[in-house]
Parts: structure tokens; sequence; C-alpha cells
């Protein structure tokens, strides 16, 4: 990939950024918990592009939009994910999933893995998804009843958890109805340990193991052996029903089938390890992203009562696909939410061969860091771009800004009416990886947000100090601190 020029014009050490100390560099001015903000401090600082030096480690850091498109389409020949995450994701003893993959490895997971997320496969799936919705219903009506607050992030991953085990794995784990289900509290574990001793300048876990690292392990085991026990089953289900291989009832079967086609050079193992992927992966995103749309809509009421009429006006109970599809403000504002409150707000690509961006040198093991979030926040791109303004992505929404990407990463014309934000906003990546769970992603906070509209009148979400929540970044960036107050919706 070349972004800008034939011949790069600047090495690494030309480039500006914050100093470091010897041997560690910039390593110990990293807070991991708030990483994306250091890196978008030192952007309003040092500039669009900058270095940093994390131990041996070298660091370009990008924020153009049209430069990040570029490196993500050059995946996976030009970039990779780096190779300290599949490092770190291996020592624990996680199973590998198509979400750090590489190579040919990922090339015949993310064909099994696109196979079993085709949307028509989904849609087969979606009277599970009713079903979780329906118990989410019953645990929130008993909160409501009491006028107790609920914290909001953990209620939604159990509602995403629920959701992922049933409707991708064929299996009940009813996290709604059990406060003591262990399943997510083994979970919910793992992404924090992964991202925060990716920036450890000393892995002391390795020889003065702590009582949390000891219960890291204990949770790693747990989840595995539930994840086998999920792969199994369903290996069962396909023995006892062949029909099942002409329709799956649930992702994991669409995957085993894919897998077992002649030349998949796929195995049990690696399917464990995508069932794996999508747990983690499904639980933690998803739910943040619900957490932060429902914090933005109880700050602005006005988008609050657009989304409750349409929900009202077009979705009965419980909420066909059908009606889902025609919640167009509902989409809006998820959209919008993604803009501003992206779970992924940076992206570290491993250059895999010589290459330059912006006209900086890139060596082979070199990391280019993305910053998703800071042209999607940028007034020079997008009008009002810091408001909360969920009609930018609707077809008569906001006057565009300027030119650019699309939402794909594709080179295109700009689009009218609004759409520039389609373009620079890039909340589930761009190129050969875009997220291939997007589609049940947002088909399940769609259904989550209707869920909520359709039984509830939305009391307050707030903070213990009424502060804005505070971003948290372990792998996804999560909201700190915001709890949820419901009345039943009046007859």
């Amino acid at each position: 990939m070349n972004t800008t020029q034939a011949t790069p014009t600047l090495r690494f050490e030309q480039l500006p950024g914050p100093r470091g100390l010897p041997v560690f560099g910039n390593l110990l001015q990293i807070d991991s918990s708030r990483m994306h903000l250091q890196l978008e401090a030192w952007r309003a600082r040092y500039g669009p592009v900058y270095r940093l030096k994390l131990a041996h480690r070298r660091l370009v850091v990008v924020s153009d939009y049209t430069l990040i498109a570029a490196a993500l389409r050059d995946r996976p020949e030009g970039f990779r994910r780096t190779t300290r995450l599949e490092e770190i994701w291996t020592e624990m003893g996680l199973l590998g999933g198509v979400f750090g993959a590489n190579g040919d490895t990922w090339r015949r997971q993310r064909r099994m893995v696109m196979a079993s997320f085709d949307p028509a496969h989904v849609k087969n799936y979606y009277p599970a998804m009713q079903g979780v919705a329906q118990r989410l219903v019953g645990r929130w009506q008993a909160a409501a009843a009491t006028g107790q607050a609920v914290e909001l992030l953990p209620e939604l991953m159990r509602y995403t958890v629920d959701t992922i085990a049933g409707l991708a794995f064929g299996a009940e784990v009813n996290t709604l109805q059990s406060d003591d289900d262990v399943i997510q509290v083994h979970l919910n574990r793992l992404f924090p340990t992964l991202f925060t001793r990716m920036f450890k300048p000393v892995p002391t876990w390795r020889w003065w193991p702590s009582a949390e690292d000891r219960a890291v392990q204990r949770s790693v085991a747990a989840v595995n052996a539930a994840v086998d026990d999920f792969v199994a089953q369903a290996r069962a289900r396909l023995a006892a029903d062949p029909a099942l291989r002409a329709q799956p009832r649930n992702l994991l079967e669409a995957m085993l089938v894919a897998a077992d086609e002649p030349g998949s050079g796929i195995d049990d193992v690696q399917v464990a390890g995508n069932v794996l992927t999508m747990l983690l992966a499904g639980e933690d995103t998803t739910a943040n992203t619900l957490a932060w749309l429902l914090h933005l809509l109880w700050q602005h009421p006005e988008a609050l009562a657009q989304a409750t009429a349409e929900v009202r006006s077009r979705c009965s109970w419980p909420p066909s696909l059908e009606e889902l599809a025609q919640l167009d403000f509902v989409e809006a504002c998820i959209h919008e939410t993604m803009r501003l409150k992206p779970v992924a707000p940076q992206n570290g690509l491993e250059a895999l061969r010589p290459t330059s961006v912006a006209g900086v040198q890139i060596d082979p093991g070199m990391i280019v860091m993305a910053l998703m979030r800071w042209d999607a926040v940028s007034n020079e791109l997008m009008p009002d771009a810091a408001t909360f303004l969920p009609q930018r992505w609707l077809a008569d929404g906001l006057p565009d800004g300027p030119p650019g990407m699309q939402a794909d990463g594709r080179a295109g014309a700009p689009a009218r009416h609004g759409h520039n934000a389609r373009r620079v906003s890039m909340p589930f990546g761009a190129g050969p990886r875009i997220c291939p769970g997007r589609y049940l992603a947002m088909l399940e906070m769609k259904l989550a947000t209707a869920t909520l509209l359709l039984q509830f009148d939305l009391a307050g979400v707030h903070t213990p100090d009424g502060q804005a929540p505070r971003e948290r970044l372990h792998l996804a960036m999560a909201p700190v601190g915001l709890s949820m107050r419901l009345r039943r919706r009046a007859a």
C-alpha cells in the first residue's frame, strides 16, 4: 500500500511526538484504560501524523480517515493485527478465532464465519432473539415496579450474552433470570486482562501471578470448557438430525456445516475459537453501544421522543423483523452513537511489508495506530460534529461535509443529504476484515431499543455524581457508572 506518494519522504525518527524514556520509550506514559484519550490529546498537540515508541515497538499514529480506510483495505496482505495481541491471547490460553487470525488461517475462517452470519441465516434465528427480549422485559418490570435503579452495562451484557448464546450456539444461557450465572463473570475478565497486559511494561503475571491473575486462568479454563461443550452439543444435534445440515438452526451449526465442506481446512478447534470470539465480541461491543445510546437519548429529549414515537407507531410486541426494518430513526440514533462513542476508538495495524503512509516510511513490524474517532467528530468534515444529531444519517438529513470515502472504505463520489458521516465513521471497520457480525449487531441493538421503548418509559440514565460518564477502554470503550430507572408504560 502507498497512500500518498511513490517514495516515502519521512522516516519514523523525523516525526513529532511526545518525549519518552530510554528503553521504555513512551510505554510508562500509557494508561491503557484511557489510552484512546491520550492518543487523541497527543493528536491535538502533534498533528495528524506522529510517532510513539512503546519499548521496542514503533507506532505511527494517524487520524486521517482516508489513510485509515486505505490501510484497512490493505488487510490481510499489507497489514495484520498486532503480534502483541496474538501473543497475549495465546499465552492466556484462549482459543484462536477469526478476530485474531491472520493470513491463510484468517481466509479459511472468514469464509466459514461469513457463511454463518449470512442475513438469511440470522433471520431464521430471530425467534430465539425475541425470547431473550421477553426475558429482558420480565427483569426490567421487576425493577420498574420497585423504582429500583439498575446498573446499565451489566444489564445489557446479560441481554447480549443470552442472545449470542441462544442465537449462535443453541445453548440456554439464562443470565437474565439468574444473578448467579457464572459465564458472564468469567467473560467479563477476559478482554480487560488481554488489553491491560498488552501495555504492561513488565509481564509480572508470568513470574508473580496475583490472585486476580489466578482468577483469570480459572475463568479461561471455565469458558474454554463451556465452548467445547457448545461444540460437542452441536455435533450431536447434527449427527442425530442430518436435515439440520441443509437448515442449521444456529450460527454454530452453520459454522460446523461450513467447516465440514471438502477442503475447508477448518477443524473443531478453530470452530471453538470462533465460538469464543462471538461470545466475547458479541457481549462487550453491542452492550457498550446500547449503554451509550440510552445515555445519549436521555441527554437529548427530542431525539428520545422521536425514537419512542417511531417505535410505538410501527411495532407490536414482540416486534417482528419487518417492523424493526421500519425503524429508520432508531437506526440513525444507533449510527450516531457509534460515531460519537465507537467501541473501538483506535485500531492497531502491524505492517507486513515495506510501505508508506502519509509519506512516512513504514517498515515491516511497525504499527500504524489508527484513531478511528478523530475525523468522525471533526467540524471540518461534517456540521455540528460534536452534537448528537441522528438526522444526519437520514435521507433528508444535514448538508454534506467534504467528499471522501464510503463507509466500506471504497472511493466514491460524495453522497447527498448529510451522508458524509457514512464515509468518515467506520465503527465496524472497513475493507476485507470489516466486522462479519455487523448485521446481527444492528438487529440486536434495534430489538433491545424497541423492547425498552415499547414496554417502558425511560425515567433516568445517570452516573452517581451526575456528571457525564467516563470513557474506559478495555479493548472496547465502555461508559463508567451509568444506571437506569424505568417506569412501566401506561396502558
